[in-house]
């Protein structure tokens, strides 16, 4: 695992993030598909171990149709 230098909130973006996905009813293999990343880092950034890239929370947005200020809608 990368050191992650806020790691609640990296954790929290990912709590989000799979919350979303299902509201979507979207698996990972799913949302890695229509966002064109690997299914292992959609797992990485939804546990919390990586600190995703902006170009990555763009097509993860845009693959569940939401504007990109939607991923980040959450409390800490």
């Amino acid at each position: 695992m990368i050191n992650v230098k806020n790691k609640e909130f990296t954790i929290a973006f990912g709590k989000s993030l799979v919350s979303l996905r299902k509201n979507a009813c979207l698996t990972q293999e799913e949302l890695a598909n229509d966002a064109d990343i690997p299914l292992s880092q959609v797992g990485r950034i939804e546990r919390g171990e990586v600190n995703t890239t902006i170009s990555t929370v763009y097509v993860l947005a845009k693959a569940m149709d939401l504007d990109v200020a939607e991923l980040f809608d959450f409390k800490i």
